[in-house]
């Protein structure tokens, strides 16, 4: 999800949330060639276009990732919360405790 999130920060997920378009959410994605893919954080943008049923969620990074345009619309309950908000990775340099 960068550049909104970066690898090592943290989010806070407010589980069962209302989801609405624009936010990001934690989403459990469909299996891939390699089997399961673990649980991941997709920016929801919608109902899907094509089933009004399902969501359509998307990445930020757009070389990168799998979202709706790889795996198609996500079932209302592969939707499992809501991101609250993220506490950003500590540099090395200023970490606690070192």
């Amino acid at each position: 999800m960068e550049p909104t999130l970066v690898d090592g920060d943290l989010v806070v997920v407010r589980w069962g949330g209302v989801p609405r378009p624009g936010r990001l959410v934690a989403v459990d994605l469909p299996d891939g060639p390699a089997g399961p893919r673990p649980m991941a954080v997709k920016r929801l943008t919608g109902p899907d276009p094509h089933d009004p049923a399902r969501w359509w969620v998307e990445r930020d990074n757009p070389v990168e990732g799998v979202d709706s345009w790889t795996v198609g619309g996500l079932a209302p309950q592969a939707i499992r919360g809501i991101v609250v908000f993220r506490l950003p990775r500590w540099p090395r340099s200023v970490r606690p405790g070192t």
